[in-house]
């Protein structure tokens, strides 16, 4: 068996490196729980589908509300820079014809396609405002001219702590701002 020598003063090099040496430390994980994801909806257009970040939310009627689909993923500590990418489909045409049923072929392919005509795809990314120490899953506010609120708030959306303040029945202004 072959031993390398070394010698003193390269051993003294290389303790004297090491020791001069503070090593990063290593980044601690974030840490992460999910919760529900409702939607508020101040429009009176249907929201057949609408997602943050990947995670799907419910269907909400007109100036409707639904939740508790599980789960959108948030970090335990909130940190600037937090994101919510959101997804949604409007039904503009809801309720202009009456659903007829499935019996009569020629009807109901009239109504497909005046409902399908009707879906318009939209796609924004809003900061997720400071939540603080308390949590409860996500909840987005669909307002009108396709604008979009987000927050964490444990607060209903019926109670005054609520941080979103738009009335639940609002109607399009004839000009969206720019």
């Amino acid at each position: 068996m072959r031993y390398l020598k070394s010698s003193p003063p390269a051993l003294l090099l290389f303790t004297a490196l090491l020791s001069g040496c503070d090593l990063p430390a290593a980044p601690v994980p974030e840490s992460w729980s999910g919760g529900d994801l409702r939607g508020v909806n101040h429009t009176r257009y249907p929201i057949p589908r609408f997602s943050v970040n990947g995670s799907p939310g419910p269907n909400i009627g007109a100036f409707g509300e639904g939740g508790g689909a599980c789960c959108i993923s948030l970090p335990e500590k909130w940190r600037p820079g937090l994101k919510a990418d959101v997804e949604w489909v409007v039904n503009t045409h809801a309720g202009l014809v009456k659903f007829p049923g499935y019996v009569d072929r020629e009807k109901y392919k009239a109504w497909e396609k005046n409902y399908t005509d009707g879906l318009v795809k939209h796609r924004t990314t809003v900061d997720i405002p400071d939540y603080g120490n308390e949590k409860c899953g996500l909840t987005v506010h669909f307002l009108p001219c396709n604008q979009i609120k987000v927050t964490a708030s444990c607060w209903g959306s019926n109670r005054p702590e609520h941080p979103v303040k738009e009335p639940r029945r609002m109607e399009e202004p004839a000009v969206c701002p720019e």
